[in-house]
């Protein structure tokens, strides 16, 4: 896989805070070696380390792309939710952003099922078909249909498990990631001094509770999987 340059400068991630950590008394001792010291009672995160596998990630990221590989960006808390949106949209990625269920992937027969109906009940309110239905049967579709598209709606064109999966934040999306590592699914996760950073395959030390920070560090990610697109369409 070659190396490529995907101008990571530590002014922008010190503008973005990538490198605050959390409080010293909230912290994995695995995460020592991504430390570089610690300031009133915060840990400070070695930003030499996050550019290395920031741009690890990216190198394997335009790799994947340009083979055509499918992405799925999963990041549900509050402040991630719309920027992994605005994220996997801009490079047509899938994406989950508001609750991980419980077996979406280890158990996708499941998963499969209610894309499905999700599906046929969107051609259905396509089609104005909903409206001939008796009120109260129409009400409890249309609930169905909303429930659907918030939990499922970022995933609504996959049609199969991804072949690479990007994490926003390990602790609150632990439960996705174990699915990911039970299915051999790569894996590429942001972690904060609280973290393992021996779970992912590529795990990328940084501030997961600043905005400013995950925008960044999706912003890298997705240009390097639009990059790959457009090598994988010249070259198809």
């Amino acid at each position: 896989m070659t190396k490529r340059y995907w101008n990571i400068t530590f002014e922008e991630m010190m503008e973005a805070g990538v490198h605050f950590g959390h409080d010293t008394r909230k912290w994995n001792p695995r995460m020592a070696p991504y430390i570089s010291t610690k300031h009133k009672g915060i840990h400070i995160i070695n930003l030499t380390q996050t550019a290395r596998f920031l741009s690890e990630a990216c190198d394997l990221v335009f790799y994947a792309a340009s083979r055509g590989k499918q992405f799925l960006i999963v990041g549900t808390k509050k402040k991630a939710a719309d920027l992994v949106k605005r994220a996997a949209i801009r490079a047509r990625c899938h994406y989950v952003n508001k609750k991980w269920l419980g077996g979406m992937l280890t158990n996708w027969y499941t998963t499969e099922t209610r894309l499905r109906k999700f599906r046929d009940l969107r051609m259905e309110q396509k089609a104005g078909k909903l409206t001939s239905l008796p009120k109260r049967d129409a009400a409890t579709l249309k609930r169905q249909l909303s429930h659907l598209e918030t939990y499922l709606g970022g995933i609504k064109y996959m049609t199969g498990l991804p072949d690479l999966v990007i994490i926003v934040d390990q602790q609150e999306e632990y439960t996705a990631l174990r699915e990911c590592i039970t299915l051999g699914i790569p894996t590429i996760c942001l972690i904060d001094t609280n973290c393992d950073p021996d779970l992912a395959d590529i795990s990328i030390p940084a501030n997961d509770d600043a905005i400013a920070s995950i925008r960044l560090i999706l912003n890298k990610l997705v240009f390097a999987i639009s990059e790959g697109r457009s090598s994988y369409i010249q070259n198809f």
